[in-house]
């Protein structure tokens, strides 16, 4: 059974992409977490592997791999991106716009409106996102 990492590393491989050093410790930031990361945080973890890896770097693997499908982009209300390894059908996402905190959720069954979604406009869906923003519990209180 292949790691997450070397899943990544052959996705770049067959759409023709070089796996250098700095983009392999970028591969294997995102391979090891299982929560949404932005840039910074991935160049930090990213350069406890290899300390030569550069924030631009960051920002090309990750959209390289958003590009191929590998990533999912979770976009916040001040134009900043986090990234999440994309799961097999769908992600949702809590979005605090206090702090910028994503949580991702699982217990949601969108099914009927997918469903009616297709009927209504003939699409095939194949796959989804759900985005929700709100305040998250600590930044509620905060404000409280």
């Amino acid at each position: 059974m292949r790691s997450e990492s070397e899943h990544l590393a052959q996705a770049l491989a067959q759409a023709g992409y070089r796996l250098t050093r700095p983009r392999h410790a970028v591969l294997e930031v995102m391979a090891a977490s299982s929560d949404t990361l932005g840039p910074m945080e991935i160049l930090s973890r990213a350069r406890r592997l290899y300390p030569k890896v550069g924030l631009t770097t960051v920002y090309r693997t990750m959209e390289l791999l958003a590009d191929l499908g590998l990533v999912r982009r979770i976009h916040t209300e001040d134009g900043c991106h986090s990234y999440a390894l994309r799961g097999a059908d769908h992600g949702h996402y809590l979005i605090c716009r206090g702090c910028n905190q994503v949580v991702e959720f699982e217990d949601c069954d969108l099914s009927p409106i997918i469903s009616a979604v297709a009927r209504h406009t003939g699409f095939t869906i194949q796959d989804h996102w759900l985005e929700l923003f709100g305040l998250c519990p600590n930044c509620q209180a905060q404000a409280g």
